[in-house]
């Protein structure tokens, strides 16, 4: 009997952890599958930079900005997420010349996958997040321009034509932004944020490891509670 776990996963496309959270969760459930658990991942809004201008920022200037990190510590950390999303299987590029960018249009074009596109599906969803994650993080494009979007709804399987009519009308902001409350008054701060069945929270860019020990001792948990 399949044990299948509602997740919803809490994250933001500009975020490297997100990145390196979303391999390991998925690597876990992987190998959980032969022990009969299994999971539904919905993507949930979460900006980082919420009021970040639509020119973006340079990565180096905002980390410094916002961490207080020199450049030489911004190159090693930038090195350490590389090798990090490498052992989950996704090839970064960024770099000091990088950018950070407004998020919002890529959570309205998410929201429309999840939920509006062919009747809302979980598996374009997440082909769309990924689409947006090669966008930013491996060629380095423009999150704010429409045309960068709709590529990356096309690669996910999407209707390009569609996707630009999303975003040009301004669809489904009040929706998003609803969403945004929402998780921020459940006490969510930081991404990626991980939560099973809305009672249990894994927290950060975890390893395949510690994301299978984690799921497993869950779905044995919510086993025991229905006994």
């Amino acid at each position: 009997m399949t044990r299948t776990l509602k997740i919803d996963f809490v994250s933001d496309i500009v975020c490297p952890w997100c990145v390196v959270g979303l391999g390991g969760l998925e690597g876990a459930l992987a190998r959980l599958k032969g022990e009969g658990i299994a999971a539904d991942i919905t993507f949930r809004p979460f900006e980082l930079n919420p009021q970040m201008a639509p020119e973006g920022e340079n990565i180096v200037e905002h980390v410094g900005r916002k961490y207080g990190s020199t450049p030489e510590q911004s190159a090693g950390a930038r090195q350490l997420i590389h090798d990090k999303a490498a052992a989950v299987g996704f090839t970064m590029k960024s770099g000091p010349d990088s950018r950070i960018w407004n998020t919002f249009d890529s959570h309205r074009l998410l929201h429309w996958a999840g939920e509006v596109a062919d009747g809302g599906s979980p598996a374009l969803q997440r082909a769309l997040t990924g689409a947006l994650f090669d966008a930013h993080f491996t060629r380095g494009l423009n999150l704010t321009d429409s045309a960068v979007l709709a590529d990356a709804a096309a690669a996910a399987g999407l209707d390009r034509g569609q996707a630009l009519e999303v975003l040009a009308e301004g669809r489904y902001a009040e929706a998003v932004r609803a969403d945004e409350t929402l998780w921020t008054s459940r006490g969510i701060s930081s991404v990626p944020a991980v939560v099973i069945d809305g009672k249990y929270m894994i927290s950060g860019g975890q390893s395949v490891d510690v994301f299978e020990q984690a799921l497993r001792k869950i779905a044995g948990d919510m086993a025991a509670a229905e006994t």
